[in-house]
């Protein structure tokens, strides 16, 4: 079968990456993914390179291609990588982890550039579309703001929902209204 122009992409705990045609829901392409379960997926912008973030590593495969190789794998990661995705232009990725760390990838250049400490397990990471700050949600319900610029946290509020788990839905919520410096971003 020929690349569809429209792929999805789907993974589990079943140790298995599927893309699918979306038009016929045929799968024309199984990855197995042996070394851990997935936690995410994430395409890169320019639609080349899908990312898999697993436990304790982020593996990057082409999605052009058949081989059930990566293309590149991040490995300092410690725990379950639990948030993965990338700069507008592709140029950087950025993760996180229940090993309490958010880490930021240069995929031009191999390891982590740089790593940004949570406190706690790391559930969700979004970018800002500003492009200069990443938003954390942890499990003990707390929201980070990691200006990139400054290489440091600008913000951190305390949810209160510890007990709920809600920092993982709270960090997409909040990057329309998160305060940063008593200022709606």
């Amino acid at each position: 079968m020929s690349q569809p122009s429209v792929i999805l992409a789907t993974a589990s705990y079943d140790h298995s990456i599927r893309f699918w045609e979306a038009k016929s829901g045929r799968c024309y392409r199984t990855i197995n993914y042996q070394d851990s379960h997935v936690n995410r997926l994430e395409i890169t912008p320019d639609k080349h390179y899908l990312a898999a973030a697993g436990n304790p590593h982020i593996r990057l495969f082409d999605v052009n291609s058949n081989s059930p190789q990566p293309v590149m794998s991040y490995d300092s990661h410690t725990n379950n990588v639990m948030a993965v995705g990338f700069q507008c232009d592709g140029n950087w990725m950025y993760s996180g982890s229940e090993d309490g760390t958010v880490k930021i990838w240069d995929l031009r250049a191999p390891g982590c550039q740089r790593e940004y400490e949570s406190r706690a397990a790391v559930n969700t990471v979004v970018l800002h579309p500003n492009q200069t700050e990443l938003i954390s949600g942890d499990q003990n319900g707390n929201i980070r703001v990691w200006d990139l610029t400054a290489n440091s946290c600008s913000c951190e509020l305390e949810s209160g929902f510890a007990d709920l788990g809600m920092s993982y839905y709270l960090s997409a919520v909040l990057l329309s209204s998160v305060c940063k410096k008593g200022r709606p971003l």
